[in-house]
């Protein structure tokens, strides 16, 4: 196996000392143009390209940044491959922390002891980390000297950190007040963990409080749980509506995905959206425009949620850690997207 190339060997080749490839290299020196020239010309016709693992070791900085999401399984792929909203939002990461030369490294959580493990196996500079935060691994990340940035949590120990989210709980309620402005009143909400998702509580929360506006009570029997966030899940709801005869006429999901699914499932039993059918999504991924009907949903800029958060971190890794201002909390706003999928009760 042909040996690595070597910054010797660039300086051989170039007829130069090691630390003037080194200078040429990182611009920390100026030299001649003819030299710069050489150098280049010898890096370029040997193949040479820096150990970033020895520069990370000797410089103590690696620009690389983790981004976690606590998954519950151990197959993250599969949580990427069924759930576009990780597409827009490490779409969004990647552009800023490119644009300042980082790289990313994406990971699945199933244990505090092996996210610290990974942590420091890949050496990483900060860290952004996805969803609610368990108290096992927020004790093991707080011990963590690394700047850290939070998406999507309420919980109170993020407030140690930057947290960016949206208005939820206005998504929540714009989506309600839009229905019940139709007419509609025996209205479903689908999520997918109430119990455990501060994420859906806030949206189910601003659901109520235009139930509350309008003078309505909320039928606690139309409030489902499902099983995640996936297209199949809200399949199986439209055909659940379908063979129990569920007394709605209309739902807010947590998600496009439930959504879409759910439009899959009625459709598929003879429940036409939305004439027989009215349901709004929430995230306006790129997919809720392409749909027949369109889906009417209330729209995020994950994008931009990704690119913030890249900004805050390489931001607080470049003037190192924690200030007042780094414990920020960055909500964005919400705004609802009327489409084809809903109508007039």
């Amino acid at each position: 196996m042909k040996n690595r190339v070597t910054i010797r060997d660039v300086a051989q080749a170039a007829g130069v000392s090691g630390a003037t490839v080194s200078y040429v290299l990182n611009n920390v020196k100026k030299v001649s143009e003819e030299t710069s020239r050489r150098v280049h010309e010898a890096v370029e016709e040997l193949g040479y390209y820096p150990d970033y693992t020895a520069i990370s070791l000797s410089k103590k900085k690696s620009n690389l940044i983790g981004v976690v999401a606590p998954f519950i399984s151990n197959a993250p792929a599969s949580v990427f491959e069924n759930n576009q909203y990780y597409d827009h939002f490490l779409s969004g990461v990647e552009s800023v922390s490119r644009a300042h030369h980082f790289d990313t490294m994406i990971s699945g959580v199933t244990d505090p002891v092996e996210c610290i493990n990974w942590v420091k196996k890949r050496n990483l500079d900060g860290l952004i980390l996805i969803g609610s935060l368990s108290d096992d691994l927020y004790q093991v990340i707080r011990k963590v000297d690394l700047p850290i940035i939070c998406i999507d949590i309420y919980e109170e120990h993020a407030e140690q950190y930057v947290n960016v989210r949206i208005d939820d709980e206005a998504g929540g309620y714009l989506a309600a007040k839009h229905l019940l402005e139709l007419g509609h009143r025996e209205i479903a909400f689908l999520a997918t963990s109430l119990q455990d998702s501060s994420v859906e509580q806030m949206r189910f929360a601003g659901f109520k409080r235009a139930f509350e506006e309008f003078h309505v009570n909320v039928n606690e029997d139309l409030v489902f749980e499902l099983k995640d966030l996936t297209f199949s899940n809200g399949y199986d709801w439209g055909v659940r509506f379908v063979e129990q005869q569920l007394s709605c006429t209309a739902a807010v999901t947590v998600s496009d995905h439930i959504a879409i699914g759910a439009m899959k499932g009625l459709s598929k039993h003879g429940v036409s959206v939305p004439d027989d059918f009215s349901i709004i999504g929430f995230d306006d991924l790129a997919i809720s425009q392409y749909i027949t009907p369109e889906l009417t949903t209330v729209r995020q800029n994950i994008f931009e949620k990704g690119s913030i958060a890249a900004d805050q971190l390489i931001q607080s890794i470049e003037h190192q850690h924690q200030s007042e201002h780094s414990r920020a909390m960055i909500q964005l706003p919400v705004e609802l997207v009327v489409r084809g999928s809903t109508k007039e009760n």
